[in-house]
């Protein structure tokens, strides 16, 4: 692991950039984040180097002949290995997926964001510090139900955990309002991740401790460094409200605000970039083309695979309540319920308007085409026998088994684009 950094905080990614052209109102964005950042950095025992200065050009590209990304990773792995942190152009590193001046500094350092690398967890039924319409993860491995609240993950952005036996990485990045999360295991090795204090398209850069190789959030592949080329599974994550995982899971389990970070226990709950969910504002640190199909920061469900990204406007999905549509081969369903708040609109995480939540399923179960309609109040019924669903794709009563998860993105327009520039809208 590197050398003790200062623990900037989430709000001082906004705070150390210093570049507010892109942000509608920067100032309300910005309100309270140096003093919160000051005081959770001051009671938390870390070494502090001086921090906020950008870091410097990279030098020129090299031309000389990179060696080629390796097939399997190698056990143990080399002693040695360059970091992607310190070199992003190093020639013993394999072809970089994307060009490193790409890599945008985001004002904190490594680690200056901190993971939460020893998360504890409370019972759902002793859980009295969420609002019932606050944000959180869901994520279900093994057997067990896991939810990682946003008044958290916005301030920490990812967390390492171990969940049914399945070791996870999930992580929220804020700017580009993306929740995903990956099996972390590699070949032979379990890698663990920290944030990178860089951006790519204003998404999250993650890096491995094992190597130091810098990964995009949003793809979970690794882009530069030793283990460029990589790729990490996905595992399906969905952002419902607390009252809805408390429903679907009530013997399910709660990220605890004892994360390991004292100084961080009076701010989780506040929101350090207030009003940044503005349907009508800008990206923050992006430069990149815009797709002018949707305005940037049209909230959109985004679903990946070996074809074009399918995306389905969150405003359609709000209206109708279920869309039907085909991507990757796959017939798939995009349900939505009202009732979570969003995490990035109001000073108050609990405050913010009420966004909804969504799931995207197979849309067969045990091996029959499902018709699924909305019937209201968070519920869904399969036209052809009348069960019922919620928008986790949990069987409300009755036998026969869930709707099949699907992996996919709650996020903004531009970032969709920004990755996949061939995103197909497929529900208007």
């Amino acid at each position: 692991m590197r050398a003790g950094v200062a623990l900037i905080g989430a709000a001082g990614l906004l705070a150390s950039c210093g570049d507010g052209s892109t942000v509608t109102d920067a100032n309300s964005v910005l309100t309270g984040a140096n003093s919160a950042v000051a005081d959770a950095n001051s009671a938390d025992p870390v070494s502090e180097p001086a921090a906020g200065a950008e870091a410097p050009d990279p030098p020129e590209a090299t031309t000389e002949a990179r060696p080629a990304a390796a097939s399997v990773v190698p056990d143990p792995l080399p002693e040695d290995i360059p970091s992607a942190l310190d070199d992003p152009r190093h020639p013993d590193f394999p072809e970089p997926l994307v060009d490193p001046a790409l890599i945008r500094p985001g004002g904190p350092p490594p680690d200056g964001i901190p993971s939460i690398d020893d998360p504890r967890f409370e019972p759902v039924s002793e859980v009295d510090w969420l609002a019932g319409a606050e944000a959180v993860l869901v994520l279900e491995a093994g057997g067990e139900a896991r939810a990682y609240p946003l008044r958290i993950m916005i301030w920490h952005e990812l967390v390492n955990d171990t969940v049914g036996g399945v070791p996870v990485t999930v992580s929220y990045c804020p700017l580009c309002n993306s929740a995903v999360a990956y099996d972390r295991r590699l070949g032979p090795h379990i890698l663990d991740f920290g944030t990178s204090g860089k951006l790519l398209n204003s998404s999250l850069v993650m890096y491995d401790r094992q190597t130091e190789s810098l990964w995009a959030h949003f793809t979970g592949q690794a882009i530069i460094g030793y283990l460029a080329g990589a790729e990490l599974d996905l595992v399906p994550v969905q952002t419902v409200s607390f009252d809805t995982f408390r429903e679907a899971h009530p013997d399910g389990a709660v990220l605890s605000l004892e994360t390991g970070y004292p100084g961080y226990a009076g701010r989780y709950g506040q929101n350090p970039y207030v009003g940044y969910d503005n349907p009508d504002g800008a990206p923050f640190l992006y430069r990149g083309p815009l797709d002018d199909r949707l305005a940037p920061m049209t909230r959109v469900l985004a679903v990946r695979g070996d074809g074009p990204t399918a995306a389905v406007p969150l405003d359609a999905l709000r209206r109708d309540g279920v869309v039907s549509f085909r991507a990757q081969g796959r017939d798939l369903i995009a349900l939505y319920a009202p009732g979570t708040a969003s995490a990035l609109d109001a000073a108050d995480v609990a405050k913010g308007r009420d966004v909804g939540a969504t799931g995207v399923f197979l849309a067969a179960v045990d091996g029959r085409p499902v018709m699924i309609e909305l019937a209201g109040d968070g519920v869904f019924i399969d036209a052809a026998d009348g069960s019922a669903f919620d928008v986790l794709g949990r069987r409300r009563g009755g036998s026969g088994s869930d709707l099949t998860p699907v992996e996919h993105l709650d996020t903004f327009w531009f970032a969709v684009t920004a990755f996949d520039p061939e995103t197909e809208i497929v529900a208007g």
